[in-house]
């Protein structure tokens, strides 16, 4: 089982000769304590074009120190509160030393460097000075580290032709919380002040892989001074830098085919930064990345006539599925959720029989069986050979004529499309007689109560205020209708339940009840439905197209 660390820091250049000044009564700093020198051998892996590093990702092998090992670093929300020097908060993923990058870390960068081999690409060899920033009771508040820092390409830079592995040095600053607890930020912020005081200014590179494949690209002996990496660049800004969320062109607000593919970029990049999140079953990530499989498969049904149906068909197809096989996990969670909270809601006399335990045991089987499924999945073929093609396709968008007109008409028109089919839906629903027939119904217009949702929040960018009005008035419904139908599988699961205590021979009467309370809910949901539907329209998108 790896080991996970969350790591806090801010980095600064420095120089041979620059000299830390004394940080005792610095925010809550009373001791600042030498650890002394430890001597460090990095070997930084990759794929050959840089796809880990163009995410701001680095697994490396590292010998010396205090935790020898190998390390993957993931990067995760800067720091809450943080001030305006550059920060960088990672998740680092620690596994045992072995000759090749474990798989319980391989795994974690599967979606990103899809199948390709993994190679050593720069080592770092370091001579780190670390003082320890004491509190008046002695517990450490973080480390200031004065790397010296020397770095050899271990295979040949993407754009070199030929010759031997270029090398560089310098010498940085690390200042790194020793835990995520309260008021990190303010001691960060308050040292470097002091450290911007005595003349030491933030480091450009982001971290020292950034540093070290920048400056040996060119093959710049640096010195101990700046140096190119203080220009900050990263690596890796080919195809799968494009994937993890570069915009291009696209930055600027113009064609339709611009708006659609900023939309569908941003949710290749979310599926892809999500995988090792999902893996790690860090709270709400299955969510998020379902969501994502969904707004891309709704952008490509939407805008069929700015990207090319036979390219974005087949991987439709394959977004539901991948959709469908999330959703095992995501539908059990929250329907466990939803049963726990209605069974807290009622007075303890009516909770006749061992109910609670068994809700627990029902839960906690189901979560097991449904987190075996998704790790198979994102571990499969099928699953590796999408996020190739959504590459792909990132990589060369198949744009139609459309494409290249005006966003806001070309959008507005699809979204009014989208409506209508939701109307009609909502109108047959809210026809249709009492019961399944009716549930069917409604399920099927919050389907496309989504779709419409989706396509209009693409088009935010182009039609402004008046989508994100529909947007929102969009989501209610949708809420709506959610509800109702996620009492519908409640009240499956209720009387499946029923059915198990009742075999054991346990009385079904707290379950017949919580039954009877979600027919009710989803009554009123049925009820509410009209008035919320009729705040929806398209009007304002009308106008504002000019069509």
């Amino acid at each position: 089982m790896a080991d996970i660390v969350r790591e806090i820091e801010r980095k600064y250049a420095a120089t041979d000769e620059t000299r830390l000044p004394d940080l005792t009564g610095v925010d809550r700093v009373a001791a600042v304590v030498a650890r002394g020198v430890e001597h460090l051998d990095a070997v930084y892996y990759d794929t050959a074009d840089q796809r880990l590093a163009g995410a701001g990702i680095t697994l490396r092998r590292r010998t010396g120190g205090r935790d020898a090992g190998w390390h993957l670093k993931l990067p995760v929300a800067p720091e809450e509160g943080a001030g305006t020097e550059p920060g960088r908060t990672r998740d680092e993923v620690r596994a045992p030393l072995s000759d090749t990058p474990p798989p319980e870390l391989t795994a974690l960068v599967r979606a990103r460097v899809l199948g390709r081999e993994l190679v050593p690409v720069v080592r770092l060899r370091t001579r780190r000075t670390v003082r320890v920033l004491q509190d008046a009771a002695g517990a450490p508040l973080a480390e200031v580290a004065v790397d010296a820092v020397r770095a050899q390409r271990t295979a040949p830079a993407p754009a070199k032709r030929g010759g031997g592995p270029a090398q560089a040095r310098w010498c940085e600053i690390e200042v790194e919380l020793a835990g995520a607890g309260e008021g990190g930020a303010a001691l960060l912020d308050a040292v470097g002040r002091a450290l911007a005081a005595a003349g030491i200014r933030p480091a450009g590179a982001a971290s020292k892989l950034a540093r070290a494949l920048a400056d040996t690209e060119t093959g710049t002996e640096t010195g101990t001074a700046g140096g190119s990496g203080d220009a900050g660049r990263a690596p890796g800004g080919g195809k799968a830098g494009r994937a993890a969320g570069g915009q291009g062109r696209d930055a600027a607000v113009g064609t339709a085919g611009d708006i659609v593919l900023r939309y569908v970029r941003e949710q290749v990049r979310v599926i892809v930064e999500l995988d090792p999140a999902v893996r790690r079953e860090l709270p709400d990530s299955v969510h998020r990345m379902r969501v994502a499989t969904r707004r891309l498969r709704s952008a490509f049904r939407s805008y069929a006539k700015v990207l090319d149906r036979v390219v974005t068909d087949p991987l439709g197809v394959e977004l539901r599925w991948l959709a469908g096989e999330l959703g095992v996990a995501r539908d059990r969670e929250v329907l466990a959720a939803r049963l726990r909270a209605g069974l807290a809601e009622l007075p303890r006399p009516l909770r006749l029989g061992p109910v609670a335990a068994r809700l627990r045991g029902w839960s906690r089987r189901s979560h097991r069986g449904a987190r075996r499924e998704v790790l198979a999945t994102l571990d499969g073929a099928r699953y590796l050979a999408l996020l190739e093609a959504l590459d792909a396709l990132v990589d060369d968008p198949p744009l139609l004529k459309a494409a290249a007109r005006p966003a806001p008409e070309t959008l507005a028109r699809a979204v009014r499309k989208d409506y209508r089919r939701l109307a009609g839906r909502v109108t047959a629903a809210l026809a249709a007689p009492a019961g399944p027939v009716r549930d069917q119904a409604l399920h099927s217009a919050r389907k496309a109560a989504k779709r419409t949702r989706y396509a209009a929040e693409a088009a935010v960018p182009a039609l402004g205020r008046p989508a994100e009005t529909f947007v929102r008035r969009t989501k209610r419904v949708q809420q709506v209708l959610g509800d109702h139908q996620d009492s519908v599988v409640a009240r499956a699961a209720l009387r499946e339940l029923a059915v198990q205590a009742h075999r054991a021979g346990e009385a079904g009467f707290t379950f017949g009840l919580l039954y009877g309370r979600e027919e009710a809910r989803a009554a009123d949901r049925e009820r509410e439905l009209p008035d919320v539907w009729r705040q929806v329209s398209p009007a304002g998108l009308r106008a504002r197209s000019g069509a």
